[in-house]
């Protein structure tokens, strides 16, 4: 499966250099599954959120990259399009502004940049 070797690739690039405060994102799987992955992000600077680290639950479809991780939050945060409740993301690249030759390093730094 196609994309199977492209998660394996990006994973593999991202886990080089796994720093969170170098990089401002780390990742780890879940259950060594390269189809659940929980990032953390650092909070952007001069924000209500720096400071923070802020956890994301990735799950990988079979059909990415053709279709988009399902994200949410697990760290509460307090923000217009973050679920309260469950941490649902409403972020249009979640959804039908998707595009299969964006990367999941792309994903994680742009929902850092959406806090």
């Amino acid at each position: 499966m196609a994309g199977n070797k492209r998660i394996n690739k990006e994973i593999q690039i991202m886990m080089r250099d796994n720093d969170l405060n170098k990089n401002q994102y780390s990742i780890e799987l879940v259950n060594d599954s390269k189809q659940h992955l929980i990032a953390k992000i650092l909070g952007p600077p001069d924000t209500p959120f720096q400071r923070g680290v802020f956890g994301i639950d990735m799950k990988i479809p079979d059909k990415y990259p053709f279709e988009p991780p399902i994200c949410k939050f697990v760290t509460k945060v307090w923000h217009p399009n973050i679920s309260s409740a469950t941490g649902a993301i409403c972020l249009d690249i979640l959804k039908d502004k998707w595009a299969a030759g964006m990367r999941l390093e792309s994903l994680i730094l742009s929902l850092q940049s959406f806090l």
